[in-house]
């Protein structure tokens, strides 16, 4: 989210924040907006900073320009009469400021709890999406199905685009197509979405939820006070184990999404076909279909979940049928994720280099039958026996990189033994170049080369799109 974005004024007469003492806790894309926000409104704001380096200063200039105040270098003492503490998502709950402002009866919200608040009275419903993979791709479709229905929308929130922006901006929204993390569920205690779905448990983010369990409950949160329908995986009893536990408004019901036929109250695909036996007349009798598998982008068994996710929250909205097809056959995936680069020689190439943790890795491997899978980089202390024992029976041949790719080439010896493996013991960025060298060797005509590394890029490439990026062009080398 732009830092400069946030336009709205003073609101006319009582603003609850006026002159009331607030603490802001990190700079960077949700900090500085919120601290604007509040500011506006008449607050006392300090905003406090682990960090004090030259782009820190920078921002602190801008904002204490405008009259509030930067505390840099200190992220960790309370300022003295704090009233509420408005925090950046990915700090961690544990901090001792976070542990003083408890101490001292604070509340403690994030970004998007203070966008939920400053919502006007005719303000647009949320159709919240979150889960461990799929969040990003299944809101942009969602967007895309609320458009193709004739709905004003934006899909906004963890996807980049402000949810302060979107809430206090001059447009006046229909709905909002919402992504969420779990960071920003964790401090987002009064958010209540019209419907929404989890797609996905895995276990992700867990040194800083501490557990499995915390990650699912702030996960599960999304569901809070949901008035039409909680949307969750039929083929992951985890979600639905979280709309059971989960207070809802009377009359909201529990939808599932499958891959097979689906039974009364779920979505799912019969030869071919999405479609909907939850938002129909007569439900146990009658379905409604929705659109082909060829109508998404990319037909990946987990595309075609994020698909049916998507349709079950527009039609929970009341978007017609038709507005399903035409928005799936017009939504254009973002880069990186199981995007198909090339044919060379036969063989396809697929840049899947968003998939940085195992569930998203087992899911794009699901999706072809025989792979030279190109995986490794920072593991973030996962562990890779499942995922290698589950697509084992796939893989033509492996290709490591990275600083924990030995973590993999063991899961491999474990569970896919007859597996070809090269182990490649670098990790400059040169090293991709070598890598789609290598599995051009052990492909056959017919395979895919699949990058998909199950791990963070960050010890060879400043993020997954530019480990794509380096994949990308090193296909496009090999093909010339």
């Amino acid at each position: 989210m732009g830092s400069g974005q946030v336009t709205s004024s003073v609101p006319e007469g009582f603003s609850e924040f006026q002159g009331k003492h607030v603490t802001v806790a990190g700079l960077g894309v949700s900090g500085i907006p919120a601290a604007k926000v509040l500011h506006a409104r008449g607050a006392i704001v300090t905003v406090v900073n682990d960090g004090d380096d030259a782009r820190a200063r920078e921002q602190a200039a801008e904002l204490e320009a405008l009259g509030v105040t930067v505390r840099l270098g200190d992220g960790a003492t309370l300022p003295e009469g704090t009233e509420l503490v408005v925090t950046a998502p990915g700090w961690k709950p544990d901090k001792p400021l976070f542990e003083a402002a408890r101490a001292a009866g604070v509340e403690i919200w994030g970004d998007v709890e203070l966008a939920w608040r400053l919502r006007g009275p005719d303000a647009a419903p949320w159709l919240a999406v979150t889960g461990t993979n799929g969040k990003t791709t299944t809101v942009q479709m969602l967007a895309s199905i609320l458009k193709a229905a004739g709905l004003r929308t934006a899909a906004v929130g963890n996807i980049g685009v402000s949810l302060l922006d979107a809430v206090l901006g001059e447009e006046q929204y229909d709905v909002l197509a919402v992504e969420l993390s779990s960071y920003q569920l964790h401090w987002a205690p009064s958010l209540r979405a019209h419907s929404a779905a989890v797609l996905n448990l895995a276990p992700d983010h867990l040194d800083w939820h501490g557990s499995m369990e915390a990650y699912a409950r702030d996960k599960g949160r999304v569901y809070e006070g949901n008035r039409v329908a909680c949307v969750y995986n039929a083929a992951d009893k985890a979600t639905e184990d979280l709309v059971r536990e989960a207070d809802v408004e009377e009359g909201c019901r529990a939808i599932g999404f499958t891959l097979g036929t689906p039974g009364p109250s779920q979505l799912g695909v019969v030869e071919g076909i999405l479609v909907d036996r939850a938002f129909v007349a007569d439900r146990h009798k009658n379905a409604q279909e929705l659109a082909e598998v060829s109508d998404v982008n990319p037909p990946a068994p987990h595309n075609i979940a994020n698909a049916l996710a998507a349709a079950a929250l527009a039609r929970a909205f009341g978007v017609p049928a038709k507005a399903v097809r035409d928005g799936l056959r017009s939504f254009t995936p973002d880069a990186h994720r199981i995007a198909h680069v090339a044919d060379v020689d036969g063989v396809a190439y697929v840049d899947d280099s968003k998939a940085t943790n195992t569930h998203a890795a087992e899911a794009s491997l699901a999706a072809y039958e025989s792979i030279v899978w190109i995986a490794g980089g920072l593991a973030k202390g996962a562990t890779f026996d499942e995922l290698v024992a589950k697509s084992a029976k796939r893989l033509r041949g492996a290709v490591l990189i990275g600083a924990d790719r030995a973590l993999i080439r063991e899961a491999l010896a474990r569970h896919a033994p007859e597996v070809p493996v090269v182990d490649l013991d670098r990790t400059d960025t040169g090293a991709m170049l070598a890598a789609v060298q290598e599995a051009k060797r052990l492909a056959a005509e017919g395979d895919t080369v699949l990058l998909a590394p199950a791990c963070a890029s960050m010890d060879m490439f400043a993020n997954y799109n530019k480990r794509g990026d380096a994949f990308a062009e090193a296909v496009r080398e090999l093909g010339a």
